[in-house]
């Protein structure tokens, strides 16, 4: 089923949109030496953006990443230069997307790319595991 989400996502939902603009906005940030973390970060969630189902981001220290000096730092001057801007786009677009019924697995994706807008760095994506101990019984 993730499958045919990404698939819609990236052809019909803005996902090749999404893609691109973070692509973009990580070879901008790569031009200075300062902008390297912000573009590994941007080149990171640029392929959640491309594809967000079936995928969550967390935190980097989740599953054993450290945890580099300067991390909160940055990602407060993220969240004051671009962040913000960032999430209200995708919230607004999640928003219009709820109106019609087809649309709500989008919003949700859209959802998803305003929490990581906030806080880019330390982040990484994992596979959503699902609860297999929830079957249904049929009596």
């Amino acid at each position: 089923m993730a499958f045919v989400g990404n698939l819609l996502w990236f052809v019909l939902g803005g996902g090749i949109v999404a893609w691109l603009c973070w692509v973009l906005f990580g070879f901008v940030m790569a031009v200075t030496i300062i902008g390297i973390p912000f573009a590994m970060a941007a080149f990171r969630i640029a392929g959640f953006a491309a594809f967000p189902f079936g995928r969550e981001l967390i935190d980097g220290r989740l599953i054993g990443e450290p945890r580099i000096i300067g991390t909160g730092v940055a990602n407060l001057l993220w969240v004051i230069v671009a962040g913000l801007w960032l999430a209200i786009a995708h919230a607004l677009m999640g928003i219009s997307l709820y109106i019609t019924i087809i649309g709500i697995p989008f919003g949700l994706a859209h959802f998803k790319l305003a929490q990581v807008s906030f806080a880019p760095l330390g982040s990484a994506w994992q596979q959503t595991v699902k609860n297999q101990s929830a079957q249904s019984v049929i009596i």
